[in-house]
């Protein structure tokens, strides 16, 4: 029975060709591609490249691909080439691919359970820190020549802001605005955002009427 080793080899001959010029053109050691003329597929650096490498010598050489595979698949027993291997190398072998994979999913796993409690701390984080409040209007000390105030300001939208203790109705994003009457003279006026937790952050604004 002639071998696919002997095939290639004969047909590599033929075209004059040595092992370094087949290696240069498909990327295949030499010594991989005189183990696969011999047959000595054990030599071949794992189970999944002996086929990968057998098929691309087939089509490099302009072999009949279809018969001259079937042909490779008859002759190689996979269990009877790679039984000569050390058991223990074997093992080891198998033991670090499944180790590699082990550790690619326990990475994943670490990927999402950080990004999972990153989003839970982003969407629950004002119950750990008070919450944000901006005021763009009045500025501090302001000096006012009507009796009242339009306080206007910013902050989360899950909150509750308060001025000078009455609710307020937020608008989109978060955006407020009132109209606080004020009396001849100082006052203070206190804006505070406050969170379902009881966290509060607090803005005061003193202005004077003229």
């Amino acid at each position: 029975m002639i071998h696919v080793g002997q095939i290639l080899f004969d047909a590599r001959s033929k075209k004059g060709l040595t092992l370094e010029d087949v290696s240069k053109a498909i990327k295949i050691k030499p010594q991989f591609l005189s183990a696969i003329e011999k047959g000595e597929y054990n030599k071949l650096p794992s189970r999944a490249y002996a086929q990968g490498f057998v098929r691309n010598y087939i089509e490099y050489l302009g072999l009949p691909e279809k018969e001259t595979m079937a042909l490779f698949r008859r002759e190689f027993d996979e269990e009877k080439i790679y039984r000569v291997l050390p058991e223990g190398l074997v093992g080891r072998q198998d033991f670090s691919i499944h180790r590699t994979r082990l550790s690619r999913t326990i990475v994943t796993i670490v990927i999402l359970l950080l990004l999972l409690v990153t989003y839970i701390f982003y969407q629950n984080r004002y119950a750990f820190l008070a919450p944000p409040l901006e005021v763009t209007s009045p500025k501090e000390g302001v000096v006012l020549n009507g009796s009242s105030v339009q306080i206007i300001g910013k902050t989360d939208s899950n909150v509750t802001v308060y001025i000078n203790n009455n609710a307020v109705f937020l608008e989109e994003k978060g955006m407020f605005k009132k109209t606080v009457d004020v009396f001849l003279g100082k006052s203070i006026i206190v804006i505070r955002a406050v969170n379902r937790f009881g966290k509060e952050t607090k803005i005061e604004r003193h202005v004077e009427v003229k």
